[in-house]
């Protein structure tokens, strides 16, 4: 289980908060303003109200002690750019930032954010490989190299063990996950011995052109 900060809850910070929550890990939500605050007080481990843009609210959080730090308040450039220099300062570990331009993304990268996120590049991103490939569930862009794709389990893969397949070396991609049927339980660490089921969802990583390699197995 990691830990995440997750800084402005807006939709793109809700929806991050919300889904990390599920996948089991622990959120501490942050936002100035009340109600966004009441709203998400329920879906996460802990939330506050204050203004992350003052250094001594960060300060009493304990910025360091998270796994990772997420600047969901892209829409305020300064408020952005601001809160990821204070954070770097802090001694943040990790730190993830929302951007809302390519130019306000290179200048997030310069004081200090280790990822930065495009929400409407990444979403284009997304929608065409649902597109394009009717096996794949969602897509989640790594970095310019690599990508995470939630697709249907391949049908050649059925019956067959994790071992058996031996994916990392086949394929050059790693199995992280599997989901059996959409809304069935995540197992986030899948054993060896562990046999494809039809119904199996199968969060994959790897470079970009060996994952595009498996998603054609269908």
């Amino acid at each position: 289980m990691k830990s995440f900060l997750v800084i402005g809850m807006g939709r793109f910070g809700t929806a991050v908060a919300q889904e990390l929550t599920e996948l089991g890990q622990e959120v501490f939500a942050i936002d100035e303003n009340a109600e966004s605050v009441q709203r998400i007080a329920d879906d996460v481990t802990q939330v506050m109200q204050g203004d992350a843009q003052d250094e001594a609210v960060l300060g009493a959080i304990g910025v360091r002690n998270f796994d990772c730090c997420i600047v969901a308040v892209g829409t305020d450039m300064e408020a952005s750019i601001l809160i990821t220099v204070m954070l770097k300062d802090l001694g943040a570990q990790y730190i993830i930032a929302k951007a809302r331009s390519t130019v306000h993304a290179k200048v997030l990268e310069r004081v200090g954010a280790d990822r930065v996120v495009l929400p409407e590049s990444e979403m284009g991103c997304k929608l065409a490989q649902r597109l394009a490939h009717t096996n794949v569930v969602d897509f989640i862009g790594v970095s310019d190299e690599y990508s995470i794709l939630e697709i249907h389990a391949p049908k050649s893969w059925v019956g067959r063990s994790l071992v058996q397949l031996d994916v990392r070396q086949k394929h050059k991609v790693n199995v992280l996950a599997v989901r059996h049927g959409e809304q069935g339980a995540l197992d986030a660490s899948p054993k060896p011995d562990r046999a494809i089921e039809p119904d199996d969802l199968l969060f994959i990583m790897g470079e970009n052109k060996f994952v595009s390699r498996v998603v054609e197995l269908h």
